[in-house]
């Protein structure tokens, strides 16, 4: 019971967060879509010229601003409140019901293997900044299961030998492209979702997506030995799947 009620707690905090965030939106800081659009921009095009002194400046006062959108929105004062609140209430609950450990010993009749699991180092990790890439030389694959924040991520598949059955790719992106490039003998299906941005499927290209979700997939991808199923989330960025 007590479980259900953290539960609903804690839905409610949300619903009324997201109803806090709309009343903000609509009645009280209408240019606030505006501010925080106009943040991203900055940082995308900022992190696009970062070679140059313009582009790095650009980024940098992208992000401040964005900060300060963020800080000065009643929503995000009201999630601190809340926050603030809720440990409250855990703090008084434990007090009235402090957790109780009894030991019950029995002598165990049977003794249980443990079971054994193989941890194996990820090829790309979860990043805020920063560019990932597959290696240039021959390494062992791994399925891919990331969310990052601003950054490119290339994936070549040239260079490694997928197992048998469905290799999955899994990508969530905020800022940033993504590239993967696919032998000729490997079927493919994509789903792709993107608010801003190019999507390119061999020899599909759309080049203005806007806020679009779509799947593709080779003619020969079900009855495949050996197939990739790739899922990408872009906010702001490209899509890029060719043939190597």
């Amino acid at each position: 019971m007590l479980k259900n009620a953290k539960s609903d707690y804690t839905g409610w905090l949300v619903i009324i967060g997201i109803v806090v965030l709309l009343l903000e939106i609509l009645f009280f800081n209408s240019g606030l879509i505006f501010s925080l659009f106009l943040s991203f921009a900055m940082i995308y095009y900022g992190r696009k010229k970062s070679g140059k002194k313009r582009g790095k400046y650009l980024f940098f006062a992208g992000m401040i601003f964005l900060v300060i959108s963020v800080f000065s929105m009643m929503t995000f004062k009201f999630l601190l409140l809340a926050i603030l609140l809720h440990l409250i209430i855990q703090y008084s609950n434990s007090k009235k019901n402090p957790n109780k450990i009894a030991f019950d010993i029995k002598e165990s009749e049977q003794v249980q293997l443990e079971e054994t699991l193989i941890k194996s180092k990820p090829l790309f990790e979860n990043i805020l900044f920063g560019q990932q890439k597959t290696p240039n030389s021959v390494y062992e694959w791994n399925d891919i299961n990331i969310h990052t924040g601003i950054g490119d991520n290339i994936i070549d598949l040239s260079y490694t030998v997928l197992p048998k059955g469905e290799t999955v790719i899994f990508i969530r992106n905020v800022f940033g492209n993504i590239q993967i490039q696919v032998p000729y003998e490997i079927e493919v299906s994509v789903h792709h979702s993107c608010v801003v941005g190019s999507t390119t499927v061999f020899d599909h290209h759309q080049p203005q997506v806007f806020n679009q979700a779509f799947h593709l997939k080779t003619a020969g991808y079900e009855q495949a030995e050996q197939k990739v199923k790739i899922f990408t989330s872009l906010l702001v960025g490209n899509l890029e799947v060719s043939r190597i």
